[in-house]
């Protein structure tokens, strides 16, 4: 996790499964916040979505500053939601057709890391 910067916003959820730093307090990780802000779609000012969220501004900045850091812990999470949805189904093309989402037996969850 990233231990070079103290963030007065951000802190880990122990609560989750997730590594990557969560708005403090709430269950909103940085990645949420950050991926408003850099949406190609309908990219939100800081102001935008801390009034959306109802967060201070300062925590929307942060939460921005510590992604553009490219910290490894959000790069892991991603990386490990890959991995399930892969071996649940979730990428067949049938599956949002009405596709069978897999259950996963304790063996492979332990081989997927989770």
């Amino acid at each position: 996790m990233s231990t070079t910067t103290t963030w007065q916003h951000l802190a880990p959820n122990p609560k989750s499964k997730y590594t990557q730093l969560f708005i403090k307090g709430r269950r909103i990780t940085a990645r949420d916040v950050y991926g408003r802000f850099m949406s190609a779609d309908e990219p939100m000012t800081p102001e935008e979505i801390a009034a959306d969220y109802d967060l201070p501004l300062e925590a929307v900045k942060e939460a921005i500053a510590y992604c553009q850091t490219d910290p490894p812990e959000i790069r892991a999470d991603w990386e490990q939601e890959e991995r399930i949805m892969e071996a649940t189904g979730m990428y067949d093309p049938d599956y949002k057709l009405g596709g069978k989402y897999k259950l996963l037996s304790p063996q492979e969850r332990a081989r997927l890391g989770i």
